[in-house]
């Protein structure tokens, strides 16, 4: 079976090529020109050169495959480069959507994101859209929505969490804030998320692939929850470093990420803060026990990847 994957270069794409390689299915994906050197396992898939707005790229990769997995997606936006959540999340999902409608390709696998809704960020807006268009196609689809995911992002280029909080917080000769809401810091780093395992995520997409019970259902993916703090805490023991930590508000952090988000040098923007603060949690121990997969547990020896 041949599986369209678009986004294969990117940080979940590129696991889930690994994945549908080792379940023996022949990944077909769409690649930018300087973006070659990134595929891995080139030799095993078929590539397509092209860019998500090129419609006879698009048609040329989805031509006689069995599925549709779409991936692309961004974790910060540069709109005076033209890189922005409603092009790459909405548009361009949309524009594949369409197209294998109307190519008789009944199978689509869309990745979207735990926490999306129709009045949050640009990020969470048109997740929420482009869920929305697909669920009134006439596709077989699965929508997955993971929380905070972590792994080796294997290169430079595939942004992933634990990597960028070690490069933004931990690598500075300066305390790790313990974000809290308001002025008194009872609650720093209090907030939740549920960090899932790359590898798990991978394996619930190729897992979803032929089974019609996964059809027309969303699934919220995570794993085991953590506090702000507790993460931090894994993180500097996965590097054997000691680092203070010091409760930080977020709301004047936010006022000035408002500023300066829009230049690449500074580590988070406002929407990035919002969420954060929003925590980031759902319960999936059912879902691993129904898909058959062993959950990866957060843990230092997990994020040895981080080691220099």
């Amino acid at each position: 079976m041949k599986i369209a994957v678009f986004g294969g270069t990117g940080f979940v794409g590129s696991y889930i090529i690994d994945n549908l390689i080792e379940n023996q299915y022949t990944p077909r994906i769409l690649v930018r020109e300087k973006s070659k050197k990134k595929i891995i396992s080139a030799d095993k898939c078929e590539v397509v050169i092209g860019d998500i707005f090129d419609e006879e790229a698009i048609r040329e990769v989805i031509n006689g495959v069995d599925a549709v997995i779409y991936t692309i997606g961004l974790i910060r936006e540069f709109p005076s480069l033209g890189i922005t959540f409603e092009k790459l999340h909405f548009e361009g999902a949309v524009k594949c959507m369409d197209l294998s409608s109307e190519a008789g390709i009944k199978r689509f696998i869309l990745m979207s994101a735990n926490g999306v809704c129709p009045d949050g960020t640009g990020y969470q807006k048109t997740k929420w859209m482009s869920e929305q268009y697909l669920k009134n196609t006439d596709l077989d689809w699965t929508i997955f929505r993971p929380s905070t995911i972590f792994g080796n992002p294997r290169g430079e280029g595939r942004p992933e969490f634990f990597t960028q909080l070690k490069s933004d917080l931990i690598d500075l000769p300066l305390p790790a804030p313990l974000f809290h809401q308001g002025l008194l810091p009872f609650n720093a780093g209090s907030f939740l998320m549920s960090p899932i395992h790359i590898k798990d995520v991978a394996q619930f997409f190729v897992k979803s692939i032929k089974e019609e019970k996964y059809y027309g259902k969303v699934f919220e993916l995570g794993n085991e929850n953590h506090t702000w703090k507790e993460m931090l805490r894994m993180l500097t023991s996965a590097l054997n470093k000691n680092k203070l930590m010091i409760p930080a508000p977020i709301g004047p952090i936010m006022a000035v990420a408002s500023i300066l988000d829009r230049f690449s040098w500074f580590p988070a923007t406002k929407d990035q803060l919002i969420m954060l603060a929003e925590g980031n949690t759902c319960d999936s121990s059912k879902l691993f026990s129904d898909f058959k997969i062993e959950p990866t547990p957060l843990n230092p020896d997990n994020l040895s990847y981080l080691v220099d």
